[in-house]
């Protein structure tokens, strides 16, 4: 099965339905829920789309949390990820944080609108919309 790591703006695309690239990234949730395709997102992403939810007002945030966990796999933000990503040649900490908890996964890509912020990635990078062109 394929396995792809979403970055914080994929998930808050689909979850605010923020144009023009919602539809992109509720095809990627749709294929996760059909077990088509297998997603991961790192603790602290799952954090920053809590933060983005409260900031919206989402009034049933908790539920909507609830429903993404339930088709998607976190990846812990340890010790070895934040060493490797203080040691890393990446120009944002929190792109490092994230590649490197992609990696820990065995990520077969990582999804983003924000591919410059890794140019230094080991693993494929792709936006929502490049990603489903790929299937």
């Amino acid at each position: 099965m394929i396995k792809v790591f979403l970055d914080s703006d994929i998930i808050l695309d689909a979850i605010l339905r923020r144009v023009p690239f919602y539809l992109a990234a509720i095809n990627l949730m749709e294929l996760a829920h059909n077990n088509r395709i297998k997603i991961y997102t790192s603790a602290v992403a799952f954090v920053n789309v809590n933060y983005f939810l409260n900031k919206a007002k989402i009034e049933n945030r908790i539920d909507v949390l609830i429903q993404l966990r339930s088709i998607l796999d976190i990846i812990e933000v340890n010790a070895i990820i934040i060493d490797q990503a203080l040691s890393s040649t990446f120009t944002d900490f929190e792109d490092a944080v994230q590649f490197y908890a992609a990696t820990s996964a065995n990520a077969d890509s990582i999804i983003t609108r924000n591919i410059k912020d890794y140019t230094h990635s080991a693993i494929p990078v792709l936006t929502a919309e490049q990603f489903l062109q790929t299937l």
